[in-house]
């Protein structure tokens, strides 16, 4: 752990170094490695301490340095950082929203999560997610009322769990992000609590996902009907990533959960199909995918979702954010 971090503060005095524009900025926190969501809920405090950085980035517009703006946190997929993530990023600083680039995996020496799913969790990016926004909300330039989390995949999961109650109150009940837009996350966890945040929720995905299907967020979005706050989009005839810039091509490394339902228990634990057995460590979660999970997975754009989804990115952060209709 201290070679880790030595090798974080090394990158980051780096990155600082290289930072040209004002208006970004490094900052790093303190998180933790959490394997799963019942580490948060049931022994957070007894999790491995992790150092973890992200880039903040404020509008191009932030010459007076006692203006203070909303801010998203971005959450990027299994396959790291993306042009398209990006472009998202700059819309927002485009419309007044100041960024902060998430860095889980750099930060833990990872580049991609694919086809294993265990080096870097959605507890521990949760948690990051959290510790961020307690970092941040401090910083003279960063409205604390007004600070709104998206993600993609991988970081869709993240951004749709931040806004479970069980996992904000256990991490701090006194942070409470503005929004959450999911982008085609994982919905095949079947929660046993339904207790959601009652900030707003969107979550956008491809009709033909089948890396993170469409039809459990279906069923996910209507057991939540006393949940006014939440909307689902599916595109039709669109693959995960359809917000990419760049034809569908096929991975035959990645996960397929098609067929994949998991229930997750008040406590957070994500239990196997047929044994009802937590998947609390890497092992046991190897061993319940095995009950549904195959190998293989289509994505890339769809030019006509993809011009949506940006539409609809903008509109609800515009709403959410901003509070212009």
């Amino acid at each position: 752990m201290i070679k880790t971090n030595f090798v974080l503060l090394f990158i980051i005095i780096s990155l600082n170094n290289v930072l040209s524009q004002n208006n970004e900025e490094l900052i790093s926190f303190e998180s933790a490695n959490p394997f799963s969501l019942n580490d948060i809920i049931d022994n957070l405090d007894n999790q491995e301490k992790q150092n973890v950085f992200g880039k903040l980035v404020l509008p191009n517009d932030s010459l007076d340095p006692n203006k203070k703006f909303p801010l998203v946190i971005g959450v990027a997929g299994s396959l790291g950082w993306a042009k398209h993530h990006f472009e998202y990023l700059q819309m927002y600083r485009d419309m007044g929203i100041a960024t902060f680039e998430l860095n889980s995996f750099k930060s833990r020496g990872i580049s991609s999560t694919v086809g294993t799913q265990n080096e870097v969790t959605i507890a521990a990016i949760i948690l990051d997610a959290y510790r961020a926004f307690e970092a941040l909300e401090s910083h003279p330039n960063i409205d604390r009322d007004n600070i709104s989390i998206t993600g993609w995949s991988l970081g869709g999961g993240v951004t749709l769990f931040s806004a479970w109650l069980p996992i904000n109150n256990a991490i701090n009940k006194n942070v409470k992000f503005k929004s959450h837009l999911a982008f085609y996350p994982p919905c095949f966890f079947e929660p046993e609590n339904i207790q959601f945040s009652d900030s707003p929720i969107r979550i956008l995905i491809g009709e033909l996902d089948n890396w993170t299907p469409a039809k459990p967020c279906e069923n996910f979005v209507s057991k939540l009907t006393n949940n006014n706050n939440i909307e689902l989009t599916v595109y039709k005839d669109s693959y995960h990533s359809f917000d990419k810039d760049s034809p569908v091509i096929r991975n035959e490394n990645a996960y397929n959960f098609s067929d994949c339902l998991f229930k997750l228990s008040e406590d957070g634990d994500v239990l196997m199909n047929y044994l009802n057995i937590p998947m609390s460590n890497s092992f046991l979660q190897k061993m319940g995918f095995m009950f549904c999970v195959s190998r293989g997975v289509d994505f890339g754009g769809n030019p006509e979702s993809r011009k949506k989804s940006f539409l609809s990115a903008r509109d609800f952060m515009k709403k959410t954010l901003l509070n212009k209709l």
